[in-house]
């Protein structure tokens, strides 16, 4: 490796690893991931845009990549894309925010 880059698109094709050393987790997971975004009380379309959202809030790139690429593949626009972006950036602005309440009691004990 030898670098210092956290995250490159390549670095992915090492998830076969984590398959290979923890195979049934991985399985498990893997089929909880078909199962999850499967067509049901929500659209496919739906849960994507919920996943690109929380993808933003927990800040994880790939997950960003993959969601998108798959709301794209079913229909997404560029404006619901961006509707889920300012949405996961009101909720997170919004528990720095309310945390405030954290601090301020924690300023009170002091």
């Amino acid at each position: 490796m030898g670098d210092d880059v956290l995250y490159r698109r390549s670095y992915g094709a090492r998830l076969a690893e984590i398959q290979e050393f923890a195979p049934d987790a991985f399985a498990a997971y893997a089929a909880w991931d078909r199962a999850a975004f499967q067509e049901g009380a929500l659209p496919s379309k739906v849960k994507e845009l919920i996943a690109v959202a929380v993808a933003h809030v927990t800040g994880c790139p790939y997950c960003i990549e993959a969601h998108v690429g798959r709301l794209k593949t079913l229909g997404g626009t560029r404006e619901e894309l961006m509707e889920a972006v300012q949405i996961a950036g009101l909720l997170k602005a919004g528990s720095a925010l309310a945390h405030g309440v954290n601090a301020l009691n924690a300023f009170d004990r002091a």
